[in-house]
């Protein structure tokens, strides 16, 4: 693949020429930093850290209509995406980028699901790596970094006043060429692998996730989870901003003899989520909810897909309203899990 820049003041008219896309960036909508269709390029800015909401909803949106349906009528009208609508997602780092390749292994399991597929299949993604990880970042413990390439099909490094990229798969240098991009010297190469080096040395929070998808069923019942989940308020900020997070709710929507089948984000950290008709729930508690989340993103998901459904990207901890951090439980683990073999 190829190795391009541009000036960074020629942001908007880099991004303005991509005539024949969709594209999506970051942007502000009020406090919320979170990732919509690019009206105005010259809005597009990489003066951020990370979006508050990750661009998950690209492919799997909060609300989405199923199908529509008319009372009375077998026929359905299906709402799956236009797969020949070109999409650019452009800005995202790299922790999100390879979010998708986590959750693409559920959407295309047992039966492949079109919506999250068509939308992926036609999104080119366009990763900016880190400069300035936040506190709480621990990508490298899962086997990303600031500068990965997974999941992208092109990385930029902001270097000042220059942006250098590159591309990784062809859909990222046709857009780059499309982009009117011109060719990078040796120069931006090594200011970029200086960058990501200097960014690897400021992420300063890890985990050794070794040996905790087999440990944690043994910790089944162990009373260390009523330490985290006593305090816990069932928000579902957890949830609804982590990137590998794909829960959802089904339901039947009428107005008068016309109705839709829609799909909605839901969470394990509501009480709802598992309650039966009879009235029985089998997570009746926070402990319960806190023990599922925990042990479905690093026991049940690498048991099933051979990967942790976690990319650190640290937004779980940063917007909890008291403080529960993830990996003070993942540590706690161990060394409930250590005490109890040393009894034994």
């Amino acid at each position: 693949m190829g190795d391009f820049k541009f000036a960074k003041d020629k942001l908007a008219e880099v991004v303005g020429a991509l005539k024949d896309y969709e594209v999506f960036a970051p942007a502000a909508v009020g406090d919320v930093l979170r990732f919509k269709e690019v009206e105005d390029a010259s809005s597009v800015s990489f003066d951020f850290k990370n979006t508050n909401v990750p661009p998950k909803e690209l492919m799997f949106p909060e609300t989405e209509t199923l199908f529509k349906f008319r009372v009375g009528k077998t026929d359905i009208e299906p709402a799956v995406p236009d797969e020949s609508k070109k999409r650019l997602v452009f800005g995202i780092r790299p922790c999100d980028a390879m979010a998708y390749t986590i959750v693409e292994k559920l959407y295309s399991w047992d039966y492949p699901d079109p919506y999250f597929e068509k939308r992926r299949e036609s999104s080119v993604l366009f990763g900016l790596a880190c400069s300035e990880p936040v506190p709480n970042c621990f990508c490298t413990s899962l086997g990303g970094g600031p500068g990965s390439e997974q999941g992208l099909d092109a990385l930029m490094f902001d270097l000042g006043e220059t942006v250098y990229v590159k591309t990784i798969t062809d859909a990222g240098d046709t857009v780059a060429k499309a982009m009117g991009l011109e060719a990078a010297a040796d120069a931006e190469k090594k200011a970029a692998a200086a960058q990501e080096k200097d960014a690897l040395g400021k992420i300063k929070r890890s985990i050794d996730t070794e040996g905790i998808p087999e440990k944690l069923p043994s910790l089944y019942d162990h009373p260390f989870w009523e330490q985290f989940s006593d305090r816990c308020l069932s928000c579902g900020i957890c949830t609804f901003l982590c990137p590998t997070c794909h829960c959802f709710d089904i339901q039947d929507e009428m107005e008068a003899f016309d109705g839709r089948r829609a799909r909605m984000w839901d969470t394990c950290m509501f009480p709802e989520y598992t309650l039966h008709t009879s009235g029985h729930n089998p997570r009746p508690t926070r402990k319960e909810r806190t023990r599922n989340r925990i042990s479905h993103k690093y026991s049940y998901f690498p048991e099933k897909f051979d990967v942790i459904a976690c990319v650190g990207c640290g937004r779980c901890i940063n917007y909890c309203p008291v403080n529960i951090d993830i990996l003070d439980i993942l540590e706690k683990s161990k060394q409930a899990e250590a005490k109890e073999a040393k009894t034994a």
